[in-house]
């Protein structure tokens, strides 16, 4: 027991990188396409902690291994779908990120469900699902879109 407890502890010294990165790139989807407030606030509240560079960290991750854990879900977040790197993804690519927002949304995979357990204002309502994918739909119905 003592042995488990010295290894609790010990792993708390092994702090995760964290995903801080407070100011806004040029290649953030904001400033490639016109973004209502409210679709802004719905992908803040419920996609930038892990599909971004700055998280906001819950109390919990300075305990590990929680800290790992999350850090871990960034990282692939971020590998999948980095909404500040959007416009540095090729056209191709941006298009096919906005269809697999819009097919997330619609099947519930996305936000996680293990996030949503402990982030309960990250589920998105019937309401705030309609105007994100209105908004994909606006986009990929646009001249700029099909270049």
């Amino acid at each position: 027991m003592l042995i488990i407890l010295a290894i609790l502890l010990i792993i708390q010294f092994l702090q995760p990188e964290r995903n801080y990165r407070l100011e806004k790139t040029e290649a953030d989807i904001s400033n490639l396409y016109q973004m209502p407030e409210s679709v802004k606030a719905i992908l803040q509240s419920s996609c930038y902690d892990c599909h971004s560079n700055s998280t906001d960290y819950p109390w919990y991750t300075s305990i590990q291994p929680f800290g790992w854990f999350m850090a871990y879900h960034i990282r692939e977040g971020k590998s999948e779908l980095n909404f500040n790197e959007f416009g540095n993804y090729s056209a191709r690519r941006q298009k096919s990120k906005l269809k697999s927002i819009g097919e997330s949304i619609r099947n519930g995979s996305m936000p996680l469900s293990s996030y949503t357990l402990l982030h309960q204002s990250a589920k998105l309502s019937k309401e705030e699902e309609y105007v994100v994918l209105k908004w994909i739909t606006d986009i990929q119905s646009s001249s700029f879109f099909k270049k």
